[in-house]
């Protein structure tokens, strides 16, 4: 567990920047992982939480990983947590990692470097913040989809019995231009 040395080792007002695979943010099942992340808030300022896509960092590993930053108060001060859900690096995400044009890179830095600005924004966005008590409320899993709210667009289709019947007719038209082409 680095991130247990990394806050051995850094002094109080150090900050820490450290990539992590997604089950580090997110396992229940592992006690330690669960204690680590109520370290950071409860006890260190825990400053953002950036979610990376699986593939990053192919050709050696496929994990889906994230990026935690945070700084080492030993007296707590997480108040709101910046979340950011990263889909595109600027390459493909596939064993090729060609160059692509998606490429939220500058956008993350532009609001990183922006924060206040990021109170504004909604849980329906690619960034937003998250409060400390939501947070606790959720046992410290700091999964983006647990945080953020997607719309829901209710679609309606038509009825069974009208899909069908334009099949029916469908087929009285072919069946009307076979009978012509063979005559």
């Amino acid at each position: 567990m680095f991130l247990s040395l990394f806050l051995r080792l850094l002094k109080t007002g150090g900050r820490c920047v450290s990539i992590v695979p997604v089950g580090v943010m997110n396992n229940t099942n592992d006690k330690a992982y669960t204690k680590l992340r109520k370290e950071l808030v409860e006890n260190q300022k825990l400053e953002a939480v950036i979610f990376m896509p699986g593939g990053v960092f192919y050709p050696y590993s496929g994990v889906q990983t994230g990026i935690l930053i945070f700084t080492k108060t030993n007296a707590g001060g997480t108040d709101k947590v910046w979340m950011y859900n990263m889909e595109n690096d600027g390459y493909s995400l596939d064993q090729k990692r060609d160059p692509i044009e998606a490429n939220d890179i500058p956008d993350i830095i532009q609001r990183w470097n922006n924060l206040a600005q990021e109170a504004d924004r909604t849980k329906y966005e690619k960034s937003f913040l998250v409060e400390k008590q939501e947070i606790v409320d959720n046992d410290y899993v700091f999964s983006f989809n647990k945080y953020q709210k997607k719309q829901v667009e209710k679609k309606t289709y038509r009825a069974t019995k009208d899909i069908l019947e334009s099949i029916n007719n469908l087929e009285d038209q072919f069946k009307k231009i076979m009978e012509e082409l063979n005559q």
